[in-house]
């Protein structure tokens, strides 16, 4: 076969889109901009950058619908999530990792494979012939945006995403703060003490928030809208969702007991969670945010253990590009008018780097078997990455269609089962269950090697 896959971008879905095929046997080129094109997020030319969070979230492949994911790419030798584990932090639970050695990591697996090319070259246009996905996500460039529009008839293919600020762990005071996940959640007692906590009494919550309200906002250029996706608000717009709505989301103060003063009840915390492995870094853990630099400093030093932080990057905002995929993708997650293209990641309309890359190994062991001349079965729609894709390809309305994050909502009932929160437990359980048996079983009609 002398045919070759192109994938355009160099994110979590095209990194690994590139894996799965190039396992397959099949040659790949992928094509990244970086670092020759530079975006406003990114800070490196490496591929699967983290860009926001350092965290694939949950790892519970029994109660979660993420963690299942996490399962599914696993079983599937998904490159993403390997190099997750092989770079784990501690994180209460969670799945976090040390974002530069996880990206170099995958960098380097990509670079030694021998049915892999990297390109540096910007892609501005949709191909008329040969095999492609389109993986470029939520900072898609302005010339292939404008090409996705023409072509789809799309009049806006933009919102906008907001990245969280990163502290020097040594600038954070501990006489104020303290280390503790919530729920002491975790095997281990590295675990159970991942987060660093800073409290707040009601007028010091007030303050913030007062403060948070007052200070200078990013401002949007002519034309463009700011269309939020509930999971990565900034806390701004929070805040202007109502004065209690911070306490009871990022700032929740329930599960956690201040060692400090272990009688007085903080009336909200904030989190920071680890980011690197050396422990130097923490990210504040749900501050995405839209302010100006100046007032970020100002506002984020208000908080109590912060008020001599040294700020390792500040947060900011960048548009996410998205299609209407419902409208646009068949099954195989091909573009109906152009059946030679693929989309993955979050241009698909899946939120999250664990359903970006899921999205990723998806298309491209589609993408490869095509190309192979044995085009796969179907993904079965009871596992995690086929209620994904179910969801994205004609399950959501093609009218009110955001970007979805994976949850147990996209899944088929189990007949039989209590509804309800008394019911929950034995339900997730028996989603999870299904999944792993369908996935095996999809897993099985293939030979792709380990």
């Amino acid at each position: 076969m002398t045919q070759r896959l192109h994938i355009v971008g160099g994110g979590m879905a095209g990194s690994e889109a590139a894996w799965q095929a190039a396992q397959m046997g099949v040659n790949v080129v992928i094509h990244e901009m970086r670092p020759k094109v530079e975006t406003f997020a990114h800070r490196t030319g490496k591929l699967a950058e983290m860009v926001c969070s350092n965290s694939f979230r949950s790892d519970d492949h029994e109660q979660n619908a993420v963690g299942l994911l996490h399962w599914e790419m696993l079983q599937a030798n998904g490159l993403v999530m390997r190099q997750a584990y092989a770079n784990r932090l501690p994180a209460g639970g969670a799945l976090a990792v040390d974002r530069e050695a996880f990206s170099q990591s995958v960098t380097d697996a990509l670079a030694a494979h021998p049915n892999i090319e990297v390109s540096g070259e910007e892609i501005a246009e949709l191909p008329e012939d040969g095999q492609w996905i389109f993986a470029t996500g939520p900072l898609t460039s302005d010339a292939l945006g404008r090409a996705i529009a023409t072509e789809t008839g799309a009049e806006s293919l933009a919102f906008f995403d907001a990245i969280a600020p990163i502290v020097y762990a040594e600038s954070i005071d501990m006489d104020v703060a303290w280390l503790q996940s919530r729920y002491d959640k975790g095997e281990t007692e590295e675990e159970q003490k991942a987060y660093i906590n800073c409290p707040m009494t009601k007028a010091q919550y007030e303050a913030f928030i007062d403060a948070l309200l007052a200070a200078d906002k990013t401002e949007f250029h002519e034309g463009e809208t700011a269309g939020y996706f509930d999971g990565c608000l900034p806390i701004e717009v929070m805040a202007e969702r109502g004065r209690e709505t911070l306490r009871h989301g990022p700032m929740k103060p329930v599960g956690l007991t201040n060692p400090h003063k272990p009688e007085e009840k903080a009336y909200a915390v904030v989190q920071l969670r680890r980011d690197n492995a050396l422990g130097t870094l923490f990210n504040i853990v749900g501050f995405q945010t839209k302010m100006k630099y100046g007032a970020q400093t100002d506002v984020f030093r208000m908080i109590p253990g912060l008020e001599n932080a040294s700020f390792a990057r500040l947060g900011g905002i960048h548009r996410n590009t998205f299609l209407n995929s419902p409208t646009l993708l068949d099954a195989q997650m091909r573009l109906r008018a152009r059946p030679n293209i693929r989309f993955a990641g979050q241009i698909t309309g899946v939120e999250g780097y664990v359903e970006s890359s899921a999205m990723g190994l998806a298309a491209g062991r589609m993408a490869a078997a095509e190309l192979l001349g044995h085009p796969l079965p179907q993904i079965p729609q009871d596992t995690a990455h086929g209620a994904l894709i179910h969801h994205i390809t004609g399950g959501a309305e093609a009218k009110t269609f955001q970007p979805m994050n994976v949850n147990f909502g996209l899944f088929r009932p189990v007949e039989g089962l209590k509804g309800g929160r008394r019911g929950r437990r034995d339900r997730y359980k028996a989603y999870t269950d299904r999944a792993k048996e369908a996935w095996s079983g999809w897993l099985a009609t293939q030979e792709v090697p380990a």
